[in-house]
């Protein structure tokens, strides 16, 4: 008897584009989400700022002259003048805060633990509304700030009211969501090598010696990385000044992100909206840019020789 042997079909076209391709289609919702929610408004904003789009009246005009407005707009440039003050008073107090707090939870001490979930939590919360709201209770003529001042003797000032106070009311806000900074930190501080700190008190270094030549040198990495997302944060803050001043007084807390909402949302000009977003985007990248470029000069990485 002849053994018989089984003839082996041939895969179709369409199975072996399946096999070769399926993770393609894992990714397929990703993409699409990403496409129809990221790139499509991305791009369609990017259109629209050289437009004069308007929601009730279309489009009748194309051009720069949007990007020109900008700069000749007094109260834009001063949006920008507010959020760049906004800016250099936030991000550097809030990474120097988390650091200390970080180096504090570093060490050994009772109920350590408690004490980290405690400091995190405000950054869970500080972006909502309603700590939005409580802070505005806070600082607001009968508050419980000006209450317990009183208590003391001490009149306070119209912190919310009053153009020299607000600002500062609004980056306190975002300087007490310290608690994200605060973790990535303290995982950093828990990389350092204990040798190198034991060689350093032989040698005769104290605690602020070693600080300052050993722990911030060893964690400049993330110290990079902190700075540049915290930048990025603080460029589209939102709920703050919305919330607890609504850009006043007198445009004292109008940071760029609510200029967008008022000409896009109240004034229906999506055109000019679109161009502030842009001008924004691009101070941010070359922000970005510039950190990038000066990390060789204080970035350190262990695994560079």
């Amino acid at each position: 008897m002849k053994n018989s042997v089984p003839q082996v079909q041939g895969r179709s076209p369409a199975r072996k584009w399946l096999d070769n391709n399926l993770g393609l289609l894992y990714i397929l919702p990703w993409i699409i989400g990403f496409l129809v929610f990221k790139a499509y408004p991305f791009g369609l904003s990017l259109f629209y700022s050289f437009t004069d789009m308007n929601f009730f009246y279309g489009i009748s005009e194309y051009g720069i002259m949007n990007y020109i407005e900008i700069f000749n707009t007094a109260k834009i440039t001063k949006a920008l003048a507010v959020t760049a003050q906004y800016c250099l008073i936030t991000v550097p107090l809030k990474l120097a805060f988390a650091l200390f707090i970080a180096y504090i939870l570093n060490f050994n001490i009772k109920f350590v633990n408690a004490f980290r979930t405690a400091y995190y939590v405000p950054s869970i919360l500080g972006g909502s509304v309603a700590i939005a709201v409580l802070w505005k209770a806070l600082f607001r003529d009968e508050g419980m700030v000006n209450t317990l001042l009183s208590y003391v003797g001490v009149t306070g000032p119209s912190w919310l009211s009053d153009p020299d106070y607000a600002l500062f009311i609004i980056c306190f806000l975002r300087i007490w969501q310290f608690g994200s900074a605060m973790v990535l930190f303290l995982a950093a501080l828990k990389g350092v090598p204990a040798d190198v700190y034991e060689a350093a008190t032989i040698d005769g270094a104290g605690k602020w010696k070693q600080f300052f030549s050993i722990t911030v040198p060893m964690i400049t990495p993330v110290i990079f990385y902190n700075l540049v997302t915290q930048i990025c944060q603080a460029f589209q803050e939102f709920n703050g000044p919305y919330i607890i001043t609504n850009g006043g007084p007198r445009g004292s807390t109008t940071l760029v992100s609510l200029l967008v909402y008022q000409y896009a949302f109240r004034q229906q000009e999506m055109g000019m909206a679109s161009a502030i977003a842009w001008v924004m985007f691009i101070i941010c990248a070359v922000l970005t840019i510039i950190a990038f470029t000066s990390q060789k000069k204080w970035v350190y990485y262990s695994d560079e020789r």
